[in-house]
């Protein structure tokens, strides 16, 4: 089951809902009982893996093989 992130329209407070995608649009219930109206927001998240053949980063910083300056014992 996909967990939804909700806003209430009161005062912005995010509340994160574990529901089917059949009642990701049901209406919430506040946990809090304040009777706050939530509406279902767009949520964002990035995942990083660093199984053979994922892209890694690179760039000023970092050492070729992905690794944080300093914490790499890549030889050259």
């Amino acid at each position: 089951m996909p967990i939804y992130e909700y806003e209430s329209t009161e005062d912005g407070e995010v509340i994160s809902l574990l529901r089917s995608m059949a009642e990701a649009d049901a209406p919430v219930v506040d946990p809090e009982g304040r009777d706050r109206t939530f509406r279902r927001r767009h949520s964002v998240f990035g995942v990083m893996s660093s199984s053979a053949g994922s892209p890694q980063p690179t760039g000023e910083g970092f050492c070729p093989c992905g690794v944080a300056e300093g914490g790499c014992r890549h030889p050259g």
